[in-house]
């Protein structure tokens, strides 16, 4: 076996373990897999389960009944009680307060509408709970339990749950204009000889719920995200059920992210120390199930309070930005340094670009263009470096000719012979290539979490944030899914035309002429899937560098070339000239491969 040979076998493997990467299914899937498949056998057995419709119609609210005795014990007057709702409203925001747990029960961001066309709402229901875990005369107290009194002034709403004369848990939420959060107040009065402990804990559940086109979507972009006081933003497992422990420093904040919308509370007074988990549920229309526990100081003062604040809104990295304490680290921009490339690099030149009220489907195409002008010296250099490989190809076939295929280490050592007398470097269209490498992936990261772009239309895509569908299955198609991607299978077709062309101008020949053809391929199933706003920027930039390409070539004289070459292995060697470390260990590792043939 040759080293071509060698070659393309291994990057053929690495290819399809790549392949195999991207594509396995998540966690979710496989659950949903088998809930489906678990009804189909309760319907064959003719057990017909009640339909559900958890996203849209909250459990029947019912009333607990309550021991007598329990009625005499720590807040037994808040035991019971009957459920009511106090909604508070701004431009942006409609919370709903139940007085069962005196918590949030329900969040409606306005102005926004799920891919349905729904009101959106983040969550709702007795799925979301919320409240404090007290260690009051002996037990454990959850006042998510307890029934409390309600009183509302303008945009403040106070509930208080009491223990006995004087002594209460008061929740206060108040809802200022134009704004996306909710300052909320914790206090504690009269309980300093019935708490025990030096910390409480605070305790937030909640089940959010499907607002975009794709649940897979969702599944890959949304987490529990958390902020040490002194350290980075962080987040569990986007992929897989994780519980976590938080004990490396006390907690700025934590935040139940989903992909374009998030839920957040933020302590003035940072948590101790806490836990968060998620659970990917397997019912239709519910996306991750979050579980938050935090611990928070207690003094045992006549009156502890706790100053909060609730944020509701879009995961659009201005506006989270706007809230500070770096919530906009949230939003995914990639890997370092693809994360710094967008955050200081693209996202400016969106933003400015944006400013100027176009279409997102043109202020892309301009995007595309900048950034091809860019890198247009690299493209250059790149196409350059391969013409003269092209040009040296019918020499080097006539060396593997005379020294024989068989003999591979001297048929490199020739060819390396070949190169330095030529003055051209085998790597030149490779390293330009690899510069360019890391803007490229940056738009992998950019445009799937780009808030901008939800709900935005262009040509027949009627949403740039999630994939459009040209060909609905009805069913899964092995490597494809449930659909085809218009947009998707534009970019391969024009990527294989740039493999072609690619070919065509460094004369690749045997397994690596193909190898290019196979990653094309593998892309139509991965980026399937993924948003059109991401594919469409994939084919503007083929297009672009096609263009580039022939713009080039017209430039570029092969016969120049030709003589340039020669004209440099015409020149005397000079060979008083240091070889560089890297040329004499490998001149070395050729001498010794071949000595060792022999």
């Amino acid at each position: 076996m040759d080293r071509n040979t060698f070659t393309g076998l291994f990057l053929i493997m690495i290819i399809l373990a790549g392949s195999f990467y991207f594509l396995r299914p998540t966690e979710a899937e496989i659950k949903k897999t088998k809930e489906i498949e678990r009804l189909d056998s309760l319907k064959k057995a003719g057990v017909v389960p009640a339909a559900r419709d958890t996203a849209t119609k909250p459990a029947a609210i019912v009333n607990p009944v309550v021991d007598s005795l329990a009625l005499k014990g720590p807040f037994g007057t808040a035991l019971a009680g009957t459920e009511s709702n106090t909604v508070l409203e701004n431009e942006n925001l409609l919370i709903t307060l139940s007085n069962k747990g005196g918590r949030i029960s329900s969040v409606q961001i306005k102005g926004q509408k799920t891919y349905a066309g729904k009101p959106l709402i983040l969550f709702a229901g007795n799925q979301n709970k919320f409240g404090l875990n007290l260690n009051a005369a002996g037990k454990t107290i959850n006042t998510n339990d307890l029934y409390f009194t309600s009183t509302k002034t303008a945009n403040t709403v106070s509930m208080r749950a009491n223990y006995g004369s004087n002594a209460y848990v008061e929740y206060v939420y108040n809802l200022k204009g134009l704004s996306n959060k909710v300052d909320f107040k914790i206090n504690l009065v009269g309980l300093q000889q019935v708490i025990a402990g030096n910390t409480i804990g605070l305790n937030w559940q909640t089940t959010l719920l499907q607002q975009e086109k794709s649940i897979e979507s969702e599944h890959r972009y949304s987490a529990p995200y958390y902020k040490y006081v002194d350290g980075d933003v962080d987040h569990l497992s986007v992929s897989k059920d994780e519980k976590e422990e938080l004990a490396k420093g006390k907690i700025q904040w934590f935040s139940f992210k989903q992909h374009f919308f998030s839920a957040s509370l933020i302590a003035k007074q940072p948590f101790e120390k806490g836990s968060l988990e998620v659970k990917i549920p397997t019912e239709p229309g519910l996306v991750k199930f979050y579980d938050a526990n935090m611990q928070l100081p207690y003094t045992h003062t006549a009156n502890q309070a706790y100053d909060m604040e609730f944020y509701f809104g879009t995961n659009k990295f201005s506006a989270l930005k706007a809230q500070g304490y770096d919530l906009e680290k949230q939003v995914d921009l990639g890997y370092w340094p693809l994360k710094y490339i967008n955050r200081f690099i693209v996202l400016p030149v969106f933003n400015f670009l944006n400013n100027f009220g176009w279409n997102f489907g043109l202020i892309i195409l301009v995007l595309t263009i900048l950034l091809k002008v860019a890198l247009s010296p690299l493209t250059y250099k790149s196409y350059l470096s391969m013409a003269k490989m092209r040009v040296l190809k019918p020499e080097m076939d006539e060396i593997k000719a005379k020294v024989g295929e068989e003999n591979a280490t001297l048929v490199q050592q020739e060819y390396l012979k070949l190169y330095k007398k030529a003055g051209v470097n085998p790597l030149g269209g490779c390293l330009p290539m690899v510069l360019q490498l890391p803007l490229v992936m940056a738009f992998f990261f950019f445009f799937p979490n780009l808030f901008e772009l939800r709900g935005e239309s262009f040509l027949w895509m009627k949403d740039l944030s999630t994939y459009d569908e040209f060909i609905k299955f009805g069913f899964k198609v092995p490597f494809i899914g449930d659909h085809l991607s218009l947009m998707c299978v534009l970019m391969t077709i024009s990527t294989l035309i740039m493999t072609y062309f690619n070919n065509q101008t460094s004369g690749a020949t045997g397994q690596m002429k193909y190898i290019g053809y196979i990653m094309p391929v593998i892309f139509l199933g991965v980026l399937n899937s993924y948003p059109a706003g991401l594919n469409y920027y994939y084919f503007l930039a083929n297009l672009m560098t096609f263009g580039q390409q022939i713009l080039i070539r017209k430039m570029v004289d092969d016969d120049k070339i030709h003589a340039l070459i020669q004209q440099n292995k015409a020149r005397p060697a000079d060979e008083k000239k240091k070889k560089s470390k890297f040329q004499q260990r490998l001149d070395d590792y050729m001498r010794q491969q071949q000595q060792a043939k022999k």
